[in-house]
């Protein structure tokens, strides 16, 4: 018997090491564009599903913003019937008049149509082909926009989306490897014109920078960089971990903002004015937070906390950026009198004596 070739069996053992322990009656859906990446995914998953007793489906996402793009989808949707997969689903989503940038509104539709899909077929996981490269990218573009410890860790190998479990398996394969077992299983990857287009920051950052960072460092920069993001998603898990405790111990429950703090809750100097009369409009349900108990937190795990009370009070966290937690930081440590922190979603944050509250 022939030996498998090195790059197939590197897929193939990546998808096998994904859906250990993966419930058997429920599907695992592969989104997959047609790139390399994701054929690649596909092709191992149709290989090892089947062996583990795993029902495997795939969606693909037309995103309607190049031509041809219907045909393509239906392309990788006929494909994926010949392989076996089941669901299979072309999701088609409106990228137009959606926030952020192009990159931005076309990956928000994206994962939002695959979390619809995950739930209406009631899959464990949806597995992405991200890969290393795509993993040493992203840790360039975090620290060109100075992102901090958190975009440092990258692409987490798992995490929770919207309720649905989102997996990569390929965050330890190279794109090269890909599109070698692409070639090796006879497989014709679509191309897709946004990865070459300058318009878009990865694209340049995948053109430009990385090859002249393998030819002033050596081809093992990719594997640094992918390491970075693992040892910073560790540091990160572990700080997380503190400010959950931290965020228990300084939050004054909504009650506290209006009257006496419960019993065992934080002690907390308010002025002479007191704490409002009245309730707290935006974010009541969330409570506040007691400046000496912030005060008290090395900063890494302050801030940490003040991410989290943000997201409590119904700030989206894609739009929560450094200057609103910095600011937020400074009614904390640099209290002079100064106004109210405006947050995303139209949420006003300000110091009351001892405690940070949402109005």
């Amino acid at each position: 018997m022939a030996a498998l070739p090195p790059p197939v069996a590197a897929i193939r053992v990546a998808v096998r090491r994904a859906l250990h322990g993966v419930p058997r009656n429920r599907p695992v859906l592969i989104a997959c564009s047609g790139g390399a990446d994701s054929l690649a995914l596909a092709a191992g998953t149709a290989f090892v599903a089947p062996r583990l007793g795993v029902p495997a489906g795939l969606v693909t996402v037309d995103h309607g913003l190049q031509e041809g793009s219907a045909r393509r989808a239906a392309d990788v949707a006929r494909w994926a019937g010949g392989q076996g997969f089941a669901p299979i689903e072309v999701a088609t989503v409106q990228v137009a008049g959606r926030p952020g940038g192009p990159e931005a509104a076309a990956r928000e539709a994206r994962y939002r149509a695959l979390v619809e899909a995950a739930r209406r077929h009631d899959a464990s996981a949806v597995l992405l082909g991200h890969t290393r490269d795509d993993q040493a990218e992203t840790v360039l573009l975090a620290l060109a926009r100075g992102a901090g410890p958190r975009g440092l860790a990258g692409m987490p190998a798992t995490r929770e989306y919207a309720g649905v479990t989102l997996a990569r398996p390929l965050l330890e394969i190279t794109r090269e490897q890909t599109r070698k077992a692409c070639a090796l299983l006879g497989l014709t990857p679509w191309e897709d014109p946004h990865n070459t287009d300058d318009r878009y920051a990865r694209a340049r950052v995948r053109a430009d920078v990385l090859p002249v960072l393998v030819r002033a460092l050596g081809p093992g920069v990719l594997d640094n960089l992918a390491r970075t993001a693992r040892l910073a998603a560790e540091d990160g898990a572990a700080l997380d971990e503190l400010a959950r405790a931290g965020y228990a111990e300084a939050r004054i429950p909504p009650a506290g903002l209006t009257g006496p703090v419960s019993p065992g809750g934080p002690s907390v100097p308010v002025s002479p004015g007191g704490p409002p009369s009245g309730p707290v409009v935006a974010g009541a349900a969330a409570g506040g937070l007691a400046v000496p108990v912030l005060a008290g937190m090395p900063p890494a795990v302050r801030t940490r906390v003040l991410h989290l009370w943000c997201r409590e009070l119904g700030a989206a966290p894609a739009a929560l950026s450094y200057r609103h937690i910095a600011a937020l930081n400074a009614l904390v440590t640099a209290w002079h009198g100064q106004g109210a922190t405006h947050l995303p979603g139209g949420i006003r944050a300000t110091r009351r004596g001892g405690m940070l509250i949402a109005e």
